[in-house]
C-alpha cells in the first residue's frame, strides 16, 4: 500500500525488509550549510515560508549510513538515483562505490536547467549530478524502449544512408536521452510549483521512474520533500513509499497527493 511517513529515513529504512525496494529516487539536503527556505503562493495568496534547515557538521556523516541502508534495501535488480549538487557529489560517488561496488556504477546523470542569475567572477552553477548505481548491474531493469525521447541535436545526420520516409520518422520519434538531461526547474509562475524548496520536476522524475522499475514496483523516496516522487510512482502505476521528518514536507506531499486522488496510509 502506498505509504507516506513523517519520521526520521533511518528510522524507516531499518524497518523495512532487506532486499524490498525495486528502486530509489532521492533528493536528500545538499549540505549547503544555510536553510533553505522558500514562499508559498496559492490562487494568488501568498503563504508562510517553508523551509528546512541544510546545515550539517559532518555532511558525509550524515549521508553514508542511508546510503549502507538503501544498499541493503534495494532488491538485486534495483537502483538507486542519489541527487546531489556538486558540493558533495564527488565524495559521495567515492563512498558510493564502497558500498555498492564500482562495477554496479551506471551514470552520473546530469541535469542541466539553465535557469537563474549569472554571477561575473566564475563559471555559473547550473547543474545538478544524479549518481546512479545497480545493486547487481546485468540484473537491474532499464526499460529503454519506454523512455521519454527528446530531438535529435543534429537531425540532418538522420538522412544519411537512409530513405527520406525512415529519416523523417527517426528524426519525427526522437532519441532516447544521454546522461545530460536538459529540462527547466520548477519556475514561479508553472502550475507544479508547490512553494516548497527546491521542488524537483516531475517530468525528471517520471523518466527515472519509467526507466529503472515496471508497473507494480515499489518506489522510495527516504526524503521525499514536496512528494514529487509519490506522484511519479502513481501516475505510472507503481507503489511507493515516501519519508520525510519535516511536518512541512508531509503537509505539501499529502495535498498533492489527495488532489490527484492517489490513495496512501499516512503514517
Amino acid at each position: 500500500m502506498n505509504t507516506v511517513y513523517q519520521a526520521d529515513a533511518l528510522s524507516i529504512l531499518s524497518s523495512l525488509p532487506c532486499e524490498s525496494i525495486d528502486l530509489i529516487y532521492t533528493d536528500p539536503p545538499f549540505g549547503t550549510g544555510a536553510r533553505q527556505q522558500a514562499h508559498r503562493q496559492m490562487a494568488g495568496q501568498e503563504f508562510p515560508k517553508m523551509g528546512y534547515s541544510d546545515r550539517f557538521d559532518d555532511y558525509m556523516g550524515f549521508l553514508v549510513p542511508h546510503l549502507r541502508a538503501f544498499h541493503t534495501a534495494l532488491k538485486t535488480t534495483g537502483t538507486m538515483y542519489l541527487h546531489l549538487d556538486p558540493r558533495w557529489s564527488h565524495y559521495a560517488k567515492v563512498e558510493c562505490d564502497k558500498i555498492f561496488g564500482y562495477d554496479n556504477f551506471m551514470s552520473e546523470v546530469i541535469w542541466s536547467y539553465n535557469f537563474g542569475g549569472r554571477g561575473k567572477n566564475k563559471w555559473p552553477a547550473k547543474h545538478d549530478v544524479i549518481l546512479v548505481y545497480a545493486k547487481e548491474l546485468g540484473k537491474h531493469t532499464f526499460n529503454w524502449d519506454d523512455i521519454d525521447r527528446v530531438p535529435y541535436a543534429a537531425p540532418a545526420m538522420q538522412r544519411v544512408g537512409r530513405s527520406k520516409a525512415e529519416a523523417e520518422k527517426r528524426i519525427a520519434a526522437g532519441q532516447v536521452p544521454t546522461d545530460v538531461w536538459s529540462m527547466s526547474i520548477v519556475g514561479t509562475a508553472s502550475k507544479e510549483r508547490t512553494g516548497y524548496p527546491n521542488q524537483k520536476p516531475l517530468r525528471l522524475v517520471k523518466r527515472v521512474v519509467t526507466a529503472s522499475s515496471n508497473p507494480g514496483d515499489t518506489v522510495l523516496d527516504p526524503f521525499c520533500g514536496s512528494g514529487t516522487t509519490g506522484l511519479a510512482a502513481a501516475s505510472l502505476a507503481r507503489e511507493f513509499i515516501l519519508v520525510d521528518q519535516n511536518p512541512q514536507a508531509i503537509q505539501v506531499t499529502s495535498q498533492r497527493l489527495n488532489k490527484l486522488m492517489f490513495p496512501f496510509v499516512l503514517k
